[in-house]
């Protein structure tokens, strides 16, 4: 399959609603030659990054909007508007190959189009984009219910977090602390001829200044090394577990945390638990190849009494589904998938799984309670209302982990926002249950 083809496909279903693009890209990559399949990544991934923008542009150089039907010529168009705004690929290679691929798409009759559109585009750049210069969906690339959010809550902050969506995420490694001490494996990527930064924030981090294949990491197979954004290492660090104490890790997958968690304290009874087996397959995966344990469990956690045995835990995290709004950069197809009326609901389920994990903790025992959102609605004032909820509940202070200071900090917790060549934007809230 042509890779413009298999780029407005995915991207094509994905603003279907049909999946996201994590779900859906694999399929069509499997359907281009090997050579194409980081061109393709490339084109998704940019396309939906920037769709906020490219579909402004649409809409003023279309006559009339495409049909439902014909969805796949709207994502064609908005790959080859990304090609032409923020690729090196030359304008007749992307609109002559663009033309071929409406044919491809068995839209014949699109040809003229596809091939009128993007020729006017490439002789009226500037004076198109110059029209949108007070717009802020257009120079923020993020849907207008997105920018009012982060507005109301973060006025000061929003362009920078919106900018840091923007940017491509960096590459963070967690260095397995049973195997290599961070110094001793940092000798070692040295040595390899890598760059990395030692990360400020978690202690098993090293950042690097290039992303690389993980088959290139020296002793990722043999479990020294595995990847993980430096803010989610937070999790089992702020968890301060002890030896031989009994953790549940709830809405687990894909496991990384778990991992963490079991490599900061390997004599830890963990119950890893999520709704999804398939995801719950890779969580084993993982454990396998950093010769780790711990029992899975696949289950709804706020159907307790399905899989619960009735023994409380001294740990709990709750790494909460959300909006993800703080992940963006890695998950652009967020723009497109996330809509405003999700994040009531998910500040619903949110306070639900605190609601019916809460009794499973033993007196004294702490739960932390994770996002990667940057909504307050998900987070500060999600705990503000579960305390005045859950008997006993009271805020555990976070300093960082023992390390150098983070994020910003609210009534509840610390909220971090996306750092270039830094952390991922997350939320922690550690509360304490007492007697």
């Amino acid at each position: 399959m042509d890779v413009r083809v298999a780029a407005a496909k995915a991207i094509a279903a994905t603003l279907r609603e049909q999946g996201s693009l994590a779900t859906l890209l694999p399929e069509c990559q499997s359907k281009v030659k090997a050579r194409d399949r980081a061109l393709l990544q490339e084109l998704c991934f940019g396309t939906l990054r920037y769709y906020p923008r490219l579909a402004l542009i649409l809409e003023k150089l279309l006559a009339k909007p495409f049909k439902p039907k014909d969805n796949d010529l709207q994502a064609l168009l908005a790959c080859a508007l990304y090609q032409l705004m923020e690729t090196r690929i030359p304008p007749h290679a992307a609109i002559g190959e663009s033309v071929q691929a409406a044919v491809a798409l068995k839209k014949q009759w699109a040809k003229g189009l596809v091939n009128g559109v993007l020729r006017r585009f490439d002789r009226e750049k500037d004076a198109i984009c110059d029209e949108f210069s007070t717009s802020r969906q257009f120079q923020s690339c993020h849907p207008q219910w997105l920018i009012d959010a982060l507005d109301a809550a973060w006025p000061a902050d929003s362009d920078t977090i919106m900018a840091g969506n923007n940017q491509r995420p960096p590459m963070t490694l967690r260095v397995n602390r049973q195997k290599h001490s961070r110094e001793n494996y940092a000798k070692i990527l040295e040595k390899e001829g890598f760059g990395f930064q030692m990360s400020a924030i978690s202690a098993d981090a090293l950042v690097l200044d290039q992303p690389a294949d993980v088959a290139e990491l020296p002793h990722f197979a043999e479990g020294g090394v595995s990847v993980q954004d430096e803010a989610a290492q937070l999790a089992a660090q702020l968890l301060s577990v002890q030896p031989n104490q009994r953790v549940l890790d709830a809405c687990c997958a894909p496991g990384g945390k778990t991992c963490h968690l079991l490599e900061l304290e390997p004599s830890l009874d963990v119950v890893a638990l999520d709704i999804d087996e398939q995801r719950l397959s890779r969580v084993q995966q993982n454990l396998d190849r950093l010769q780790l344990a711990a029992e899975l469990v696949t289950a709804d956690a706020c159907a307790v009494e399905q899989w619960w045995d009735g023994r409380q835990f001294d740990r709990i995290l709750l790494d909460a589904p959300c909006s993800a709004t703080g992940v963006i950069r890695r998950h652009p197809d967020i723009k497109v998938l996330r809509r405003p009326a999700d994040i009531a609901k998910l500040a619903a389920l949110q306070l639900q799984l605190l609601q019916a994990l809460w009794p499973l903790l033993r007196d004294g025992g702490k739960l932390l309670y994770a996002t990667c959102s940057i909504l307050p609605e998900e987070n500060n004032a999600l705990v503000e209302r579960a305390l005045q909820e859950l008997p006993g509940a009271q805020v555990v202070a976070l300093d960082g982990g023992g390390h150098a200071d983070w994020g910003c900090t609210t009534a509840t917790g610390r909220q971090l926002f996306p750092q270039p060549q830094g952390h991922d934007g997350f939320y922690y809230a550690l509360m304490q249950k007492q007697n």
